[in-house]
């Protein structure tokens, strides 16, 4: 087998891998990208079709504007279910997220929230939990800026500094302005801020604040950014559009009719020419010569096998071959680990695929005294951040509470669950449609995420028996959720019958018919349910040391110089916020590295006179 050499090969075109891409690129390096999904050749036609599939799908789910690929299939999260599609689950609990293997990746379908970690995050042994980052937030806050204009965040600098404890470079301001609060946010605020609540497991009082979250999506383009330069918004796949914002069409997740939300076709509209993607490439192997060091991989290339509803137990395909000075993993944390083993590479510490962490989400929903207006705008626009920081997290995991515009789509379903219901009780006519707007114009939910710490025992692993389409072995997830973990559930539990105290609504909150909650458990003697916040991280993760961890702190393979496994599988803790922005900044970090490697390669050779002397 032989192909073309290339500079660098990415495997993975998605938000980290399109990043990557994009960077090198633009220094002229040759990139091949080789994505294991679909990709439309007409960008425009791609979104009117995702867009009408999503719209002619019967259930609304994350991934309905993609048809099931059974050359490249992913794992399904619908209404809480981690057990079905491409991962085998064989843990003591489901774990519940799902993520997209397409061109753009999970990054189509994300939601866009793009908060920093927090200082201490980096550091959460001192805490008595978790493992330290070799990086410090000031390590990263220029990458994180960095990633800020390439994704093109809308933020409040003052609000992110007063309210989060966030450290900024003086006069920096977001690219964009911070999203408008929705009515519900603004409604919380009149009723919550400056209340006090108190933490059920460590009996400390906490201030609640309704506070903005940053978005990868467009508002208003801030003049006074960089230096007064300002800022001009991406539009339509990447191409500069200072009229394209977000218009509230509450379709963030899957598909934004807009183009406001960040996704990396953006990006890709934006590579150099020397920048070349192939599709239906799935990477079954990363090449390496006797030193070790990486050469390559092989990919087997298959013909168009979307299919919404035939079987399929083999699909044609060929097995190629490409090389490059360079490989970068970016094809997701399950993904990247799968190929790690399927290599056989990198697992000196024993830690590829171990540390598999999320963000565990815990749900409470009800009924406020009068209308509040959800569904419509963001799913979320502001959220509190009291219980994220501080002491409490030895006793317990900490969280963000976001707040959830869109009624009980995810803890109940969409709004036709609420008809049937009405329906049942005799309802109909004027009666129905008078109760349904009483119930749906009241609907709120508070979104628990917990951080999740680093555990060896949860982890992807290979089945020896099982195989996908194409013949490669399917990845095993082994999941649970510690004491620590649990714990910050209860807190998060008590803290919400605080809040639906203090603001007078009825707690329809009910972890029940179990069969819709696969992540349900007891605690103390009291059941609890999780979703999946799709957060993969912490399966090659970042060390200090090739005994303990599988990358260094640029994300490059220990044991295989050439060969870098980036993204959130990299990540030594998930903290509580949404990973992406720490993802982006992380992989633009290591292009940066990759770029002076690769310079160093073409530094010309110094050639000694003979008779010198040396």
């Amino acid at each position: 087998m032989s192909g073309p050499r290339y500079d660098v090969i990415v495997v993975g075109a998605g938000i980290a891998g399109s990043l990557v891409a994009r960077h090198l690129g633009d220094r002229g390096r040759r990139v091949l990208v080789l994505e294991a999904g679909e990709h439309t050749a007409d960008p425009d036609r791609g979104h009117r079709d995702a867009l009408e599939r999503y719209l002619a799908a019967p259930a609304k789910t994350a991934d309905s504007p993609y048809p099931a690929n059974p050359a490249a299939p992913w794992p399904t999260a619908v209404a809480g279910d981690g057990t079905t599609g491409h991962l085998v689950q064989r843990g003591p609990l489901p774990y519940a997220s799902g993520y997209l293997r397409t061109n753009g990746g999970t990054g189509n379908i994300w939601t866009g929230l793009t908060p920093r970690m927090l200082p201490e995050d980096f550091d959460t042994e001192v805490f008595g939990y978790g493992r330290r980052w070799p990086l410090t937030y000031a390590d990263l806050e220029p990458h994180y800026r960095a990633a800020e204009r390439e994704i093109g965040v809308a933020a409040d600098v003052t609000e992110q500094r007063d309210a989060v404890g966030l450290s900024f470079p003086g006069g920096y301001v977001f690219p964009m302005r911070a999203i408008p609060p929705s009515h519900l946010d603004r409604t919380l605020a009149a009723r919550l801020d400056g209340r006090r609540v108190t933490d059920p497991v460590t009996r400390d009082g906490v201030e609640l604040r309704v506070t903005g979250t940053p978005h990868a999506r467009n508002s208003a383009p801030h003049p006074g950014y960089d230096a007064g330069a300002g800022y001009v918004p991406a539009g339509a796949h990447g191409r500069p559009d200072p009229d394209s914002r977000c218009v509230g069409s509450a379709t963030c997740i899957p598909h934004c009719p807009s183009h406001a939300k960040y996704t990396p076709l953006k990006t890709q509209a934006r590579w150099s020419g020397s920048v070349t993607l192939t599709a239906r490439a799935v990477v079954s192997r990363v090449l390496t010569d006797g030193t070790g060091r990486a050469t390559g991989v092989e990919y087997r290339a298959y013909t168009n096998t979307t299919s919404h509803t035939t079987p399929t137990t083999h699909t044609a395909h060929v097995t190629l071959a490409a090389h490059a000075d360079v490989v970068v993993l970016a094809a997701h944390a399950v993904e990247n680990a799968r190929l790690l083993l399927l290599s056989g590479l990198a697992n000196r510490s024993d830690q590829v695929g171990r540390n598999l962490m999320d963000h565990p989400v815990l749900l409470t929903w009800g009924l406020l005294p009068k209308p509040v207006g959800p569904y419509r705008g963001p799913g979320s626009t502001s959220g509190f951040e009291g219980f994220r920081y501080g002491p409490g997290r030895r006793v317990r995991a900490p969280f963000r509470i976001e707040i959830g515009n869109w009624g009980w789509v995810w803890a109940k379903g969409p709004v036709d669950t609420d008809v049937a219901e009405l329906v049942g009780r005799g309802m109909s006519g004027g009666a129905l449609r008078e109760a349904l707007h009483t119930r749906l114009s009241r609907q709120f939910t508070l979104q628990f995420e917990m951080e999740q710490a680093a555990d060896p025992a949860n982890r992807i692993t290979l089945d020896p028996v099982l195989r996908d389409t194409l013949g490669l072995p399917r990845p095993v997830v082994t999941y649970d959720l510690d004491t620590h973990v649990r714990d910050g559930m209860a807190a998060a539990r008590g803290v919400s019958e605080q809040i639906f105290d203090l603001l007078g609504a009825e707690d329809h909150t009910s972890y029940r018919p179990p069969g819709d909650w696969p992540g349900r458990f007891e605690h103390r003697r009291r059941t609890y349910a999780y979703r999946g916040a799709g957060h993969a991280a912490g399966t090659h993760i970042m060390g200090e040391s090739p005994g303990t961890s599988v990358v260094d702190p640029w994300q490059r393979c220990w044991d295989h110089p050439g060969l870098y496994a980036v993204g959130c599988g990299s990540m030594p803790s998930v903290a509580t916020s949404n990973p992406t922005l720490t993802m982006a900044a992380l992989a633009l970090r290591s292009a940066d590295r990759i770029e002076a490697d690769l310079t160093e390669r073409d530094r010309p050779l110094t050639v000694l006179d003979p008779g010198a002397a040396v």
